[in-house]
């Protein structure tokens, strides 16, 4: 028999190997949202996002950039009363939205979380010149010359590979990394 998992049940179970308090404990105190740096650029406060996932508002959880904003300062899971991790709930949310696809289409960090995830999959490390250039626009042309020339100076210092080198065992880091998150539509 197969059961229907609720969303407040799918991201207690995304959540549960970082352990923690689990989401119901809340009291909605807002010391997580008070804390927050990124508050102010959210959607809805961390707080806020507790309680729809606690009254199981899949939609709005998701139509919400709140984990995309967050800046993984973890203030909010340092001060949270109840043992909370809102950090690790922001994560978790990132990975859901991408697993199952649904995220807005104005938010840079489901296209830049692909792009880096790829390329640690084809490495098994990080190559920014093989994700940035996607994104080098973002910034409008100030920011594109911003990027050029930093990108320029790095060259010139060594420290901006032309070749992005590959661990040894890429086929053992897949099968290790496949074991933790699902690789499909990754690859």
């Amino acid at each position: 028999m197969t059961t229907t998992l609720h969303f407040d049940q799918e991201v207690m179970n995304l959540l549960h190997a970082a352990g923690g308090e689990p989401l119901s404990t809340c009291i909605q105190c807002a010391m997580c949202s008070a804390s927050c740096p990124a508050a102010p650029f959210m959607d809805d406060s961390p707080r806020r996002l507790i309680a729809l996932i606690n009254a199981d508002l899949r939609d709005q959880v998701l139509a919400s950039n709140t984990f995309w904003t967050c800046a993984s300062c973890f203030a909010c899971t340092e001060r949270c009363p109840r043992g909370i991790d809102p950090a690790q709930l922001m994560y978790a949310l990132r990975r859901y939205s991408i697993w199952k696809g649904v995220h807005r289409e104005d938010l840079v960090g489901p296209d830049f979380s692909r792009r880096f995830v790829r390329t640690i999959l084809r490495n098994g490390k990080s190559y920014e010149p093989g994700y940035a250039p996607a994104f080098i626009w973002e910034g409008g042309f100030p920011g594109m010359v911003r990027e050029v020339q930093g990108a320029l100076r790095l060259l010139r210092k060594g420290r901006l590979p032309l070749i992005p080198s590959r661990i040894k065992d890429l086929d053992g880091f897949r099968r290790m990394i496949g074991r933790i998150i699902p690789l499909e539509g990754f690859e």
